[in-house]
């Protein structure tokens, strides 16, 4: 998969790429005119038939060339490096918009840590082959490839054929050692990941490493896990290491047998001593490029490795897609808008991997502006049900209807754009209060979000901020109390003006006096919507026109408030309970 984003990247920017191996064969050609024309200056001085113009000529010929193939060497650098850096940003862009695409079960089973290398050093590691690797690869064919033509026709074949004898010795070495030195590399990555992985779980919850004095424990478990990339760098750095001082060696045997039986050619007159020094000129351009082969094999490889790991999350595919029904809404996907009713029957649910139920043979109907409350204990299914009507996980034909229609004939776009989901932990991002509440949309004024923000009764907390709206939260608003990331949540679901409106637990981590106004607040907002309220207090969904009580997954009671009551049911001993714990809470107040 990545290959292929690779070869069309390639097709779109053919022009650039021809233009810069052009300019990059071109300078490796030219150069090679510079060893034959010292060798015939060199000659024509020891002939003695050398004139000041004629050497003045050939100097000046020699720094025109040497300034074309300077202007050669910025071309492809330009072109070829500037590409690698695009090349990068595309499978980026491609990487992180696949990412977007995988269910949310993906994330469950994969570490931020480890994605997060994967945007950053499998692409670097990729970049690295496609700017200095096939630079190199090019290169050094071209230098090696016309250096022995010229070496081996104008000067002397054997003399040639005996001096590089070493070398191939050293690139058969270098060329078998390449599958293991990728292997390593593959350690090495994975290394990084746990490290990266580490750290942002770390830093993330740092409040609860501190809260449990865990400072020394957890610094100890990064210093293991450190140690242990170390020793994956190591073991891939004792295999890579060796190849400069092999090509050294290498080249110290070729020189010497070069100038050893060189210079006899040249006491017998087989070649003269411009050829003899031009010879070993060839021979010293070659050191780069031969040297460069251990690393060009050193970069690709780290590539595959990359390209390997990346492949394993492209081929990650989406279980949650749009059916034909809902392909056929075509371009009314955006213009068309859901009214809220909803209807569920005999729905039964269980994740991927697990062998119990989640949700068992639920059934409802939801007319549009109703507003329908769930409780229950924890882990009974309430945030399940919600999952499924976002369509985060796929839902059975038949079980699940949005306006009379299945909700898999709906296009997914259409569903959630339909709905206003406040999570239970009220996520924000790092960015301005105001980006929050607006999603980063300019599509809202400012008096939109200050409309929200008070409908959220967060506006007054706002605004004694120094910086009001443009405050600036931490990561995962960590700035910012529970109670008003809560209700900034729900300010930036009220201003979609959603046909449905869904507050998971979001009440939670604010005051009664609080919840009461914002409940008001909501009774306005809730007028033709539909509403869906999880909570776990009863003064939160005493007032919906249903209330469902969900217990290991199935539906034990549902009515409305009075009804629930009279039945002295589940519902009716958790309202007693929760009204004796106030009651005593105020009398506590009191005193």
């Amino acid at each position: 998969m990545v290959r292929q984003f690779i070869k069309s990247f390639i097709r779109s920017n053919l022009l650039y790429y021809t233009l810069g191996t052009l300019a990059l064969v071109s300078s490796g050609v030219l150069q090679l005119a510079l060893p034959k024309i010292l060798g015939y200056v060199i000659d024509l001085l020891t002939l003695r038939t050398a004139t000041l113009a004629r050497i003045s000529w050939l100097t000046l010929g020699m720094l025109g060339l040497a300034a074309l193939v300077f202007s050669l060497k910025v071309c492809w650098r330009y072109l070829l490096m500037g590409r690698a850096r695009d090349l990068e940003c595309f499978l980026r862009d491609k990487l992180f918009s696949h990412l977007q695409s995988l269910p949310v079960k993906f994330f469950h089973s994969h570490k931020t840590g480890d994605l997060m290398a994967y945007a950053i050093n499998d692409l670097n590691a990729i970049r690295r082959a496609f700017a200095f690797g096939l630079v190199f690869f090019i290169d050094g064919f071209i230098m090696n490839s016309f250096s022995l033509v010229v070496m081996g026709e104008s000067i002397s074949f054997r003399l040639t054929a005996i001096s590089i004898i070493p070398l191939i010795v050293a690139l058969f070495i270098i060329l078998r050692i390449r599958t293991p030195l990728r292997r390593r590399f593959t350690r090495v990555q994975e290394a990084y990941a746990k490290i990266s992985e580490q750290t942002h779980e770390n830093l993330s919850g740092i409040r609860v490493v501190k809260a449990y004095v865990q400072e020394e424990p957890e610094i100890a478990r990064l210093n293991e896990t450190s140690l242990n990339r170390m020793k994956a760098m190591l073991d891939y750095v004792r295999l890579s290491a060796g190849l400069g001082p092999l090509v050294e060696l290498c080249f110290g045997l070729s020189f010497t047998l070069a100038l050893v039986i060189g210079s006899s050619f040249v006491s017998r007159g087989v070649i003269t001593l411009g050829d003899f020094v031009a010879f070993n000129t060839y021979l010293a351009m070659l050191i780069r490029p031969i040297s460069n082969v251990g690393r060009i094999v050193e970069v690709w490889q780290s590539a595959f490795a990359s390209m390997d790991r990346l492949d394993e999350i492209f081929e990650e595919h989406t279980d949650i897609v749009d059916g034909p029904e809902a392909q056929s809404w075509g371009n009314q996907s955006n213009e068309r808008r859901l009214r809220g009713d909803i209807t569920i029957q005999n729905l039964s649910f269980t994740y991927p991997g697990a062998s119990v139920e989640a949700l068992k043979n639920i059934s409802l109907n939801l007319k549009a502006g109703q507003t329908l409350a769930i409780i229950g204990p924890t882990g009974s299914g309430k945030t399940t049900l919600v999952n499924l009507l976002l369509r985060l996980y796929p839902v059975g034909r038949g079980h699940l209807f949005v306006d009379g229609t299945d909700i898999n004939d709906i296009p997914i776009e259409v569903v959630r754009a339909s709905i206003g989901y406040v999570p239970q932990d009220g996520f924000l991002f790092s960015a301005s209060i105001l980006d929050n509440i607006r999603f980063f949309s300019e599509v809202h004024s400012e008096s939109q979000v200050e409309e929200a923000a008070r409908l959220a009764s967060v506006y007054d907390n706002i605004v004694e901020f120094p910086d009001g709206f443009d405050t600036v939260v931490g990561e995962r608003g960590i700035t910012l109390s529970g109670g008003q990331k809560q209700r900034v949540s729900i300010a930036r679901a009220i201003i979609r003006d959603p046909a449905i409106l869904i507050l998971d637990d979001s009440l939670s981590a604010v005051d009664t006096q609080t919840e009461e106004e914002i409940l008001q607040n909501l009774h306005e907002v809730l007028q033709g919507k539909t509403g869906i309220i999880i909570a776990h207090r009863i003064s939160t969904i005493k007032h919906a026109d249903q209330i469902v009580v969900l217990d290991d997954g199935k539906i034990i009671e549902q009515g409305t408030h009075q009804e629930l009551l009279a039945r002295k049911g589940y519902y009716a001993r958790l309202y007693h309970l929760q009204l004796a714990e106030t009651t005593f809470q105020e009398k506590a107040d009191i005193i």
